[in-house]
């Protein structure tokens, strides 16, 4: 079977990409390393490929703001990757890469494209390296969680995690559109403050789709927890074969090759 050919994309400072590429390649896929200069030179277009992700690192050194420069460099150079998220095709932002699609205006999904949410500085003012509990929303229909169990565990790190949005409308569209898909929770699934949410998100909020749900934004790491042996506490976990971060590849894969 045909292995579905997908953008991985990097620039200065990008540092998650060859374990996205090693979490790809390990659903199935067809990854490959593209820098933002091919794109905005057009010697490459996200037309040539099945899906997108824009990983984790510290692009251009986070200056000015966390994504703030790669997000303008799509706004401006790669404009096309809107109308690839409204072909359908799947795109996801992980870490970096969800700050990067909030500061490009690309999520939360607004009519004019505007930007109407950033991820800004934790709370604790500190770097935030730890595994969090996470809530999925079962109801959101969206791609990359289907067959997730509703309770799972990923590790984050980020200094600029908390979700904020520019109005309350902003909140309740993500709320009534089902975009919010996961949320920061405690160990008895309840809403949490700190250390549970590591940043102070808004709503506890951890991960958003758009509303037809293949685009996504992320804090965690999927790709850091694509084996059972990643967890720190794998030794008791005996019925976990594999990483539940794997699952949301995979069905990144799956939906690719439709």
């Amino acid at each position: 079977m045909k292995k579905p050919k997908i953008m991985i994309l990097r620039t200065a400072g990008t540092n998650c990409d060859v374990e996205t590429a090693t979490a790809l390649k390990m659903a199935d896929a067809s990854p490959e390393l593209v820098h933002i200069t091919e794109l905005a030179g057009k010697k490459k277009s996200v037309f040539d490929y099945a899906a997108i992700v824009i990983p984790g690192g510290f692009s251009y050194g986070d200056d000015v703001a966390a994504g703030k420069i790669l997000a303008n460099e799509i706004k401006a150079h790669v404009k096309d990757l809107r109308g690839f998220v409204r072909s359908g095709r799947p795109v996801i932002g992980i870490c970096n890469g969800f700050q990067v699609l909030v500061k490009a205006g690309l999520l939360p999904q607004s009519i004019a494209g505007d930007q109407t949410a950033t991820l800004t500085i934790n709370d604790s003012n500190k770097f935030e390296t730890r595994w969090v509990r996470l809530r999925v929303n079962l109801q959101s229909g969206s791609l990359f969680t289907q067959g997730l169990p509703e309770m799972i565990e990923l590790p984050v790190a980020h200094g600029e995690g908390k979700f904020v949005v520019k109005s309350p409308k902003v909140l309740e569209s993500l709320k009534k559109s089902r975009s919010i898909l996961m949320q920061y929770v405690n160990e008895e699934g309840k809403f949490s403050g700190y250390p549970y949410n590591p940043n102070g998100s808004l709503f506890n909020i951890a991960a958003i789709t758009n509303p037809d749900g293949n685009c996504l934004g992320m804090m965690p790491h999927p790709e850091r927890y694509t084996s059972r042996y990643h967890h720190p506490n794998w030794t008791r976990q005996t019925f976990c074969k594999e990483g539940v971060g794997l699952e949301i590849f995979r069905n990144t894969v799956k939906y690719a090759l439709n």
